[in-house]
């Protein structure tokens, strides 16, 4: 990354320093000559060294004197400006590049940040067609596509080495090809699935210091010109955050599965540990997110609301199944499974909903006894829907109740047992056939 960004910084610089130095050769050449015409005319010593200059009159001289000034003078503000707009255009491109950096980085899941990758690609080239594929193994499938047809080719694979892509695949570096029929590497096999014409192209490695995770592809710009040095140091810097960007995804999205193939785990093991319970956990979380849904949670909270739900008892997989409705074991279970969640990484924000989902809410809950809103809102919403499944349960320690019997219970321990904000948000919204769901 650091070698292409000063790869970058260098072209412009040459290029700044040509148009410099062209300035500069056009300054001296007036001043050179302003220099000889009045020491032909100003200077005898050195007249007969300068007999070349023709004689002329000084109203001749200072008409020439005039002219070259002002042409020196435009043609030094004409590169002054380009210099200028040179400059300008790489810090907006650099400053364009680093909000880009930053969004592709803060993005966790994989397919909208591949999404973003080839917009922003498009955008900055002026793109009219364009795709992004990802390495498996020695093929590249075609993840993300742009332009006529585009999904005629979604999910279809090409052999690593094949065609340009291939060939940017296999050797990890970038080619910008003016016109593709000259080019040898190039496939029209694509070409004719999708019914497109392709011109120009650059395509770029999507690659880490280690290896290439993909490849970028830009068909065609809009205003026919072929595509640029400058174009590819920008492309390639960003598909090189974008291969980081992949990979941290791809990493995000392995510890989520890891973390739902673990709590899954875990819940059958619940079930099969204490069978009274089987479904508990999962009809929690489903009564759980309708107080969820009226509160207007956040995508996040709803999601550490819902594991919250799944292992808020946890804490029985280490007590004897025998003695699991004995009071002073039942009693522990809230702190059993907080000490066994908690030096978890992804379960870490949710320990607390699980330690103090049985205190209440005039505070003669346990294992703290915390009142009212000092308990987290989580635990007191995982509150109400244990206590409404355990009510319309059949367990071994009371006669199940019916769903308005229920309802009634809620809505009478409202403001002792139970928040009563929340308590009747659920109750104002849950609906009998939901229980049966």
């Amino acid at each position: 990354m650091a070698e292409e960004t000063i790869k970058g910084k260098n072209a412009l610089i040459q290029e700044i320093s040509n148009k410099i130095r062209l300035s500069l050769s056009i300054i001296t050449f007036v001043i050179f000559t302003l220099f000889a015409v009045i020491a032909r005319y100003l200077f005898a010593p050195l007249s007969s060294h300068l007999t070349f200059i023709p004689d002329v009159s000084i109203t001749l001289i200072t008409g020439i004197v005039f002219f070259l000034s002002v042409v020196g003078l435009y043609l030094s503000i004409r590169m002054s400006k380009q210099v200028v707009r040179m400059a300008t255009d790489y810090s907006n491109r650099l400053h364009g590049i680093l909000a880009i950096t930053r969004d592709l980085r803060e993005e966790l899941y994989g397919d909208i940040l591949l999404e973003k990758i080839m917009d922003y690609a498009l955008a900055i080239t002026k793109s009219n067609a364009g795709s992004l594929l990802l390495l498996d193994s020695e093929a590249l499938t075609f993840k993300i596509v742009r332009g006529e047809r585009a999904a005629e080719l979604l999910g279809t694979s090409i052999e690593k080495g094949k065609g340009i892509a291939g060939w940017v695949a296999e050797h990890g570096t970038a080619l910008r090809i003016p016109d593709v029929s000259t080019d040898k590497r190039f496939d029209p096999h694509v070409d004719a699935l999708m019914d497109y014409r392709t011109q120009s192209i650059m395509c770029v490695p999507l690659h880490t210091k280690s290896s290439v995770v993909g490849v970028l592809e830009l068909l065609n710009t809009e205003g026919r010109y072929s595509y640029r040095e400058r174009d590819e140091e920008v492309i390639t810097y960003l598909a090189e955050q974008a291969a980081i960007s992949i990979l941290k995804a791809k990493f995000y999205e392995d510890q989520k599965n890891y973390e739902i193939h673990l709590t899954d785990m875990l819940l059958e093991a619940i079930d099969f540990h204490i069978p009274e319970k089987r479904g508990h956990s999962r009809r929690v979380a489903r009564y759980s997110s309708i107080i969820a849904k009226g509160l207007n949670m956040s995508d996040a909270e709803k999601r550490r609301l819902h594991f919250a739900c799944l292992l808020h008892d946890v804490g029985f997989l280490k007590i004897h199944s025998d003695d699991a409705f004995k009071k002073e074991e039942y009693m522990r279970h809230p702190i059993v499974g907080y000490e066994m969640i908690k030096p978890i990484t992804f379960y870490t924000e949710i320990a607390p909903f699980i330690l103090y989902h049985h205190e209440r809410y005039d505070g003669k809950g346990y294992p703290s006894r915390l009142k009212g809103e000092n308990i987290p809102i989580e635990a007191r919403i995982i509150s109400i829907a244990e206590a409404f499944d355990a009510m319309m349960s059949v367990p071994t320690y009371r006669v199940p109740l019916s769903y308005d019997e229920a309802i009634e219970e809620l809505k009478r321990k409202a403001g002792t047992q139970f928040d009563p904000e929340l308590a009747d948000m659920f109750v104002n919204n849950i609906e009998p056939g939901f229980t049966t769901l």
